[in-house]
C-alpha cells in the first residue's frame, strides 16, 4: 500500500516509540480499489496520552480524546490517530455511551460497519482482514461486520452510509445486510437532520432508477414527504408511471449536480396534496408546482441546507411547469431573473420531467435543443444581461438623488428595459431614463398631496 510521506512520518514516529501503527478504514479500502485516498486514518495500541507524548511539540487536535482520537496537524492535512477500542452500548442510535481501549487490532476492526471498511494495513504485518473485506471488494459485495441488525441499531446513520457505499463503489448489498437496512430504516427518524442531509448529498448524485426502487424504504424515511408518492396512481393519460417512479426517472435523467438532483427529487411532492379527479376520473394537480416549492423549502430548512442551494432548488421547482421557449425576449427575461446557470438547470429539469412520463410523448422534443441553441447564440452575442452588466450602478443613481429601495427598483426597471431591447445598454440612455422616471415619480407624489 502506498503511504504518503506525511502519513509515513506519523506511522514511523509511533513505531519508533514501540507502538503499533495501522492505516485503517476508507484509505485502505480506496487503495485496494485503485483509488487515491483523500485522507488517512491511523489506529494504534498507544493510549491517547501516549500518542500525545509521541507527538509532543506538534500541533494537535484533542477534541476527540475521550473517544481515543488525537489529530496530528501536518501541512498536508490532519492525520487522525485513534487508540484500538471496543464500543459500549448505543442508546441514541448514533454514538457509543462509552468506549473501552484495547490492544488488539482485530477487536477494533470488529466494531466497524462494513467488511470493506474493516481492513487495516501496517508496514510490519501487511494487511489485517479478519472479516474478508478484500474478498468482498473483489466480489463487489457490501456486507455488515457481524450481525447486520446489531450494526445498524448501534448507529442508524450506517444505513445511509451503506446506500452511499453501495452506489459509489458499485457494490451489491448482501441479503441479510439489505434486509436489516430496510427493516431498520425507521430508526433514521432519530438522527440529526444535518447528518441525514450530509449523507443524502453523497447519495443523490449517484442515484439510478433501480437504486431508487431498491432503497425506497430508506429514502422515504430520510425524506418522509416522499413516502406518499410511492405507488401513487396519477390517473393521467400522460403518465404511465406511478408518481415515485416518475420522480425516479427524472432524478436519474438530470445531470449529477446537487442542486438539480434535489430539485428533481422534490419537484412533484406537491402533487399528492393538490390531487383532484374530474367526472371522468382523470387526475389533476392544479398549483402543484407552487405547493412542491413550498414543501421543498420546508424540507431543506429542516435539513439545514445552505441558503443558496435551498433558494435555487425552490426557484427551479416553482418554475418547472413554465416551459422555456426558443423566443428571444422571453428567454432574455428568464435569464435576467434567474441567471444564466439556473436557466440552464431549469431547462435540464424540464427536459427530464417531460421525457420521464413513460408514454413516449415529449421524448426528444426539439424545443429543448432549440432553446439551448438560442442560449448559446445569445451567449456568443453577450445578449444575456444581468444587473452587473448594466452600464450604470447604484452609485450613479445616488448621484441623481435616488436612495434606499428606490435604487434597486430603478436598477431592475432599467434591466427590464434593456432585456426587452427598448433601451440600449449605454450610460447616457440609462441615466436619461432614470432621471425621467424619477421626475415622473416626483410628479405623482406632488399630484397626490
Amino acid at each position: 500500500m502506498d503511504i504518503p510521506c506525511y502519513v509515513n512520518e506519523c506511522m514511523t514516529a509511533l513505531r519508533l516509540s514501540g507502538f503499533q501503527a495501522w492505516a485503517v478504514g476508507g484509505c485502505v479500502r480506496d487503495s485496494l480499489l485503485g483509488l487515491v485516498p483523500h485522507d488517512y486514518d491511523l489506529c494504534t495500541d498507544a493510549m491517547p496520552e501516549e500518542t500525545e507524548a509521541v507527538f509532543a511539540g506538534r500541533s494537535l487536535v484533542t477534541a476527540g480524546k475521550k473517544h481515543g482520537t488525537i489529530g496530528v496537524i501536518t501541512p498536508e492535512g490532519v492525520v487522525e490517530i485513534t487508540t484500538f477500542r471496543r464500543d459500549g452500548s448505543y442508546s441514541d442510535s448514533r454514538h457509543p455511551d462509552r468506549v473501552a481501549f484495547v490492544n488488539d487490532i482485530r477487536e477494533d476492526l470488529s466494531r466497524r460497519d462494513f467488511t470493506v471498511n474493516a481492513v487495516a494495513w501496517s508496514f510490519d504485518t501487511g494487511y489485517c482482514d479478519p472479516f474478508g473485506g478484500r474478498e468482498d471488494l473483489e466480489k463487489k459485495l457490501l456486507r455488515a461486520v457481524g450481525d447486520p441488525g446489531t450494526r445498524f441499531r448501534e448507529d442508524a446513520l450506517r444505513i445511509l452510509r451503506g446506500v452511499r457505499f453501495a452506489l459509489r463503489f458499485s457494490l451489491t448489498p448482501e441479503e441479510n445486510t439489505l434486509k436489516a437496512m430496510l427493516a431498520l430504516a425507521p430508526t433514521l427518524n432519530g438522527l440529526s437532520r444535518e447528518r441525514v442531509f450530509s449523507e443524502l448529498n453523497g447519495i443523490l448524485p449517484l442515484l439510478t432508477v433501480d437504486a431508487m426502487a431498491l432503497y425506497a424504504p430508506i429514502l422515504t424515511q430520510a425524506v418522509p414527504e416522499l413516502a406518499p408518492t410511492v405507488r401513487f396512481d396519477q390517473h393521467s393519460p400522460h403518465h404511465a408511471y406511478d408518481l415515485y417512479t416518475h420522480i425516479s426517472y427524472v432524478v436519474a435523467a438530470v445531470p449529477a449536480d446537487l442542486t438539480l438532483r434535489w430539485a428533481a427529487l422534490l419537484h412533484d411532492i406537491g402533487k399528492v396534496p393538490t390531487f383532484t379527479q374530474d367526472e371522468t376520473g382523470r387526475g389533476h394537480f392544479y398549483g402543484h408546482a407552487g405547493e412542491s416549492a413550498r414543501m421543498a423549502d420546508t424540507i431543506l430548512r429542516q435539513l439545514t441546507a445552505p441558503n443558496v442551494l435551498r433558494e435555487q432548488v425552490v426557484l427551479l421547482i416553482k418554475n418547472h411547469m413554465t416551459p422555456l421557449q426558443p423566443e428571444r425576449k422571453a428567454l432574455r427575461r428568464t435569464v435576467s431573473r434567474l441567471g444564466r446557470d439556473l436557466t440552464e438547470k431549469l431547462l435540464c429539469l424540464q427536459e427530464a420531467d417531460m421525457g420521464s412520463k413513460g408514454t413516449g410523448e415529449d421524448e426528444g422534443n426539439p424545443v429543448f435543443s432549440q432553446v439551448r441553441e438560442l442560449l448559446c447564440q445569445m451567449d456568443a452575442e453577450a445578449a444575456l444581461p444581468t444587473l452587473r452588466d448594466l452600464a450604470v450602478d447604484g452609485n450613479d443613481l445616488m448621484e441623481l438623488g435616488y436612495s434606499g429601495r428606490a435604487i434597486g427598483q430603478c436598477l431592475n426597471m432599467l434591466l427590464s428595459q434593456v432585456v426587452d431591447e427598448t433601451l440600449p445598454n449605454t450610460r447616457e440612455a440609462l441615466l436619461s431614463f432614470a432621471l425621467e422616471f424619477q421626475r415622473n415619480k416626483d410628479m405623482e407624489c406632488w399630484g397626490n398631496e
